[in-house]
């Protein structure tokens, strides 16, 4: 589970910055596979920082809304060995967080993880290692090392024996294909 606080940063009644929040953020945890925390979402563009509720609560799919962008924390474990059961979790998440495109038979054959977005997506190993696995590609990423997702099907792979942690920015973006 995440136990790292997020720190929300704005004005207090005086103008003046402080911390408005120091709290645990909205998470989604699937035991033996992954903790997901959503640290900030947005539905427009410019963002209105004049909203003061906890916008991260807002988040319920997948992908950020027309106009959005989400900040997301995820950890991943190691790769479940039991391919049917992996896949079985991962099909029930793509439903829990409205995929907007379900995996084919290739693309679970590939990775059970594999699924496509139409976002573009800003994303850093922090801590650990994982396997970014494309349609046609497979590299190791290690803490420090970051990838841009335009849109496209992608992969996580853990195949050490430690979880990796994963943050990143998706924002909304016209669909690649």
């Amino acid at each position: 589970m995440w136990k790292n606080k997020r720190y929300v940063v704005g004005p207090n009644p005086g103008g003046k910055s402080c911390v408005l929040t120091e709290q645990v953020p909205n998470t989604m945890h699937e035991p033996g596979h992954f903790n997901r925390a959503e640290l900030w979402w947005t539905a427009e563009m410019p963002v209105d920082n004049t909203i003061t509720e906890d916008r991260s609560l807002c988040s319920k799919t997948r992908e950020p809304v027309a106009m959005g962008a989400t900040f997301r924390a995820l950890e991943l474990l190691p790769d479940d060995q039991d391919i049917e059961r992996h896949k079985k979790i991962v099909e029930r998440l793509h439903h829990t967080v409205g995929a907007k495109h379900m995996p084919t038979a290739e693309d679970y054959a590939k990775h059970p993880s594999m699924h496509r977005t139409d976002t573009l997506d800003f994303i850093v190993c922090v801590r650990g290692e994982i396997w970014l696995v494309t349609d046609t590609d497979e590299v190791l990423m290690q803490p420090g090392d970051c990838v841009i997702i335009r849109g496209v099907n992608h992969a996580w792979s853990n195949r050490s024996d430690q979880p990796c942690l994963l943050m990143g920015a998706m924002l909304d973006a016209k669909p690649s294909m």
